[in-house]
């Protein structure tokens, strides 16, 4: 057993730390007061090679692993988590969704264009009335000729206002069993009879657009259907497994994150004549980050690696979640406190990591869905 990170997997962490520092970190800041998009980030991503990490070198994306694709999330959080949450969805649940469920055509119409930066993408499951129970999703489609036509809203869209690209989970029958009338299918911006409604404002991640959007009457090729008619959801809960690594490694970067901010203010900080760090109570709150921070990229990684190797990974990628985000949370607060009244002002970005770790026990799957499917392995 081998914990140590190869050759290149260190370049490639290397590479998207300069990345993360150089280009993501400047103007994170403002992006989150001001809710500006990192489309340009994003663009920026292209030309290093990380918005097709795992993309197949066939498809003209950098033929790396999940693995790698973890090490790059970790960092690009560290700088910024809208960011990188912008990355996770595009690589984790866009890309891989055309990779897994898709033809050669659609792969090769797709996959380049997307592992270039040239086009965005998003994923689309979730409903007002389903989120964790996503088989109960009412958004319709109906066959015509060659077609498939939309009806129905989505909610919680990451990156819907700039994305090219949507995955979206469409119910075309109603079978006796839900799950099995759900269908996987590609629309494109500007189709008509699509568009992109309410744009939400949230605590976190403020950066990243999420939003609601609207299918009236829209017609969509039946060329587009990922997989086939009716049998989309095993599609979707086998990218979620990905999408699930992918936010625990933006949960790890957010908790490596509330650690350097927290050390340098520790040491800067004076009180009773001495700096902060020399304080039993501070040193005990940056032991117990790192050590719950290291786990939980040891676990994340884990999971990137089995998912790599072909090996079953849910329950690991589960665990990974679970424990990341929670760690992220927790390492988020001890920041904030460690910080004092600093912690809870614009001016220190300890505020803005707690803010964005929240979401991180709440989409791709809740802390408690989280534990659910963790015990029925468990039980199995």
């Amino acid at each position: 057993m081998d914990f140590r990170l190869n050759e290149d997997q260190q370049m490639v962490r290397d590479a998207a730390r300069q990345f993360a520092d150089d280009v993501v970190a400047p103007g994170a800041a403002a992006r989150d007061l001001t809710s500006e998009f990192p489309i340009d980030g994003f663009r920026a991503a292209g030309e290093y090679g990380f918005t097709g990490v795992a993309v197949p070198e066939e498809y003209g994306g950098a033929g790396l692993g999940n693995v790698e694709l973890s090490l790059i999330l970790i960092e690009v959080n560290r700088a910024c988590a809208s960011t990188g949450v912008t990355l996770s969805v595009h690589n984790s649940l866009a890309c891989n969704a055309i990779f897994l469920g898709g033809n050669e055509e659609q792969r090769k119409r797709f996959l380049p264009r997307m592992a270039a930066g040239e086009l965005l993408g998003a994923y689309s499951l979730s409903e007002a009335g389903c989120g964790s129970d996503a088989a109960a999703l009412v958004c319709s489609a109906k066959e015509d000729g060659d077609d498939l036509v939309l009806d129905g809203t989505k909610l919680w869209v990451t990156s819907a206002t700039h994305a090219d690209v949507f995955i979206v989970f469409v119910r075309t029958s109603r079978e006796p069993k839900l799950h099995h009338g759900i269908t996987c299918v590609i629309v494109e911006k500007g189709t008509e009879g699509f568009r992109v409604s309410k744009k939400e404002d949230k605590l976190g991640i403020r950066a990243s657009s999420t939003c609601e959007i609207v299918f009236d009457n829209c017609h969509v090729p039946k060329a587009n259907v990922l997989g086939e008619i009716g049998r989309g959801f095993p599609l979707a809960m086998q990218i979620l497994d990905g999408g699930r690594i992918g936010i625990a490694s933006q949960a790890v970067g957010i908790a490596r994150a509330s650690i350097a901010a927290s050390v340098k203010y520790a040491k800067e900080r004076h009180a009773f004549g001495k700096p902060i760090a020399s304080f039993q109570a501070i040193r005990a709150k940056l032991a117990e980050m790192r050590a719950r921070t290291d786990a939980a990229e040891l676990m994340t990684l884990r999971a990137a690696w089995l998912k790599d190797e072909g090996e079953p990974h849910g329950t690991e990628a589960a665990c990974a979640k679970l424990l990341a985000s929670q760690t992220a949370n927790f390492s988020a607060r001890e920041a904030v406190q460690i910080h004092g009244g600093a912690g809870y002002l614009e001016d220190f970005p300890v505020e803005r990591y707690m803010r964005d770790a929240r979401i991180t026990e709440i989409y791709e799957g809740t802390t408690e869905i989280q534990r659910l499917v963790i015990s029925r392995a468990v039980l199995a």
